[in-house]
């Protein structure tokens, strides 16, 4: 076992255990923080595969940038148990069927995902020419489509600010 491989295992731990802190946490200033760190060990994954330049991306972009947007939303909506509706039972048993179904799709990758076809004496890998012409040709439709879902998702957090914001100015008259 060399050190790629404790290395792999140590940030494999990492990931898998903020991410069910994530999940587990009933804080959600918690699972934020969780969540940027299952981010830094995704990046320490990307470092390993020699992918340098998605590992500092994915770290200014989504553990800077994206979690301080969650960061604001979440205390934007100013989100507290005693104003929370209650789930009902209907919508706990969706959860818990679309989490199965979640489960099997990532058991299912795991299934298929061959670790010994990545080959560690390839240095190209993560070289920004080869990440560009691969994102602008085959992914340049999920590329795009995630930049519609970011926007729409500030844009209703926006909306949902003004609305609170504009309900209170009117308690207050």
């Amino acid at each position: 076992m060399d050190i790629y491989d404790v290395l792999f295992w140590g940030l494999s731990v990492m990931a898998v255990g903020c991410a069910l802190g994530i999940i587990l946490s009933r804080n959600p200033v918690n699972s934020v923080l969780f969540l940027i760190l299952t981010f830094f060990a995704i990046s320490g994954h990307y470092i390993l595969m020699n992918a340098q330049f998605l590992a500092i991306v994915n770290i200014i972009v989504y553990a800077g940038a994206i979690m301080v947007l969650f960061l604001f939303v979440i205390m934007l909506m100013n989100l507290n148990a005693d104003v929370e509706p209650q789930k009902g039972q209907l919508v706990q048993l969706a959860g818990v069927i679309s989490g199965g179904v979640l489960f099997l799709v990532v058991l299912a990758a795991i299934k298929s995902a061959r670790p010994e076809a990545m080959d560690r004496t390839s240095t190209d890998i993560g070289l920004i020419n080869n990440l560009g012409r691969i994102l602008f040709t085959k992914y340049v439709l999920p590329f795009e489509i995630s930049s519609v879902l970011f926007l729409s998702a500030m844009i209703g957090a926006i909306v949902i600010g003004k609305k609170e914001h504009a309900h209170e100015a009117q308690k207050a008259e």
